[in-house]
């Protein structure tokens, strides 16, 4: 087991990476208020996992109601969010109980938003079994659900207690959730690892067969990632940078998720396409030599990605994509790489160099 920290102060906890921590209650244990969980899981999930982790937690004493919502992000909204509540509200649960999400990121985000409203706050832990939530979604305290114009603009920042990444879990989850998840992983590289980037494109096929001590290492180099910059901006308040530049591509992939509808594109695959945008917008700015644009696609494309976006109209997509939560007094601000292994907030690109980017890199 390896284990990271996400230094927030008072509200500081770890990160728990390696096979079997399923079976790890003492784990669990040790962050719970009183011995009563709800544990939040999915259809596709639960027979895979719930009947032990239960079993493993009742052997410990610890009480377990457990809810099972249907998978996808097309359930990710208000309706499958009250039928928590109602949960939590059957079963007389108050506000010493903790959360369990135990799933991807969907059932984190939602389960993380009803601990965070729940009678104004309950105590909440992630349990992630997809590789894009045990590098990012996680991690960090991001939650919330979509609506029908715009994904996750209704949420809250509520930190979780711990995380716990059992990656043995990866071994069930089909191959396009794990490249899903790898776009999230090369994300880090693209924005501020130039280390890890050069050693995903060398072990790129490593981490495509599951080799354990590879997937590890990704998912712990990841996670280190992001904790540094959860530590530095926790609220994404920072004027430049910040918190914010972990959002590379997702201007453009949030408005792919909302155009085609709420999954039929997993959310890496929309990043992945998103960052392609924004790496050839880079490119049009100058930032980024054709050279560099390429990598960026090829190791993408590499990990089974999607490096084209759908066909939405260059007007569809800008007037999704000014909903996002980084426009700021009617500017947007997209995230872009200065050069690889760095990333900017930029608010200052010409509209037509933003349609040009959409344009060339839709069809």
């Amino acid at each position: 087991m390896r284990t990271l920290n996400v230094a927030l102060g008072a509200r500081a906890y770890p990160i728990h990476i390696g096979p079997g921590l399923l079976q790890r209650v003492d784990l669990v244990a040790a962050h719970l208020r009183t011995p009563r969980v709800t544990i939040v899981s999915n259809t596709v999930v639960a027979p895979l996992y719930l009947d032990a982790f239960v079993a493993s937690l009742e052997k410990a004493g610890i009480g377990v109601t457990p809810i099972v919502l249907p998978d996808g992000e097309a359930h990710k909204n208000a309706a499958t969010l009250d039928t928590i509540y109602d949960h939590l509200l059957a079963e007389r649960c108050d506000r010493t109980m903790t959360v369990v999400a135990l799933g991807g990121g969907v059932i984190g985000d939602l389960a993380g938003y009803a601990a965070a409203t729940y009678q104004r706050g309950v105590p909440f832990i992630q349990v992630p079994t997809t590789l894009l939530a045990q590098v990012d979604s996680s991690v960090g305290g991001k939650t919330g659900i979509n609506h029908p114009r715009g994904k996750n603009m209704i949420g809250a920042f509520w930190q979780p207690q711990l995380v716990l990444a059992d990656t043995d879990t990866l071994k069930t989850l089909p191959d396009r959730e794990l490249s899903a998840g790898l776009a999230e992983v090369i994300k880090y590289g693209l924005i501020r690892d130039l280390p890890f980037l050069d050693w995903l494109e060398a072990n790129m096929d490593r981490l495509l067969a599951r080799e354990a001590d590879a997937l590890s290492h990704a998912i712990e180099r990841s996670c280190a990632n992001k904790a540094e910059v959860v530590a530095a901006d926790e609220l994404e308040m920072a004027k430049e940078g910040g918190r914010a530049l972990l959002n590379l591509g997702h201007t453009f992939g949030h408005a792919i998720e909302t155009g085609v509808g709420y999954g039929e594109w997993l959310h890496g695959e929309a990043v992945a396409a998103g960052t392609v945008m924004a790496a050839d917008l880079s490119r049009r700015l100058g930032w980024l030599s054709r050279d560099d644009f390429e990598r960026a696609v090829a190791l993408l494309a590499k990990a089974g990605l999607p490096t084209r976006s759908p066909e939405l109209g260059t007007d569809r997509y800008l007037d999704l994509m000014s909903h996002d939560k980084k426009v700021i007094a009617g500017r947007l601000r997209l995230v872009l790489l200065k050069r690889l292994g760095e990333a900017v907030t930029y608010g200052e690109a010409a509209p037509g160099d933003i349609r040009a980017a959409i344009e060339s890199c839709c069809g």
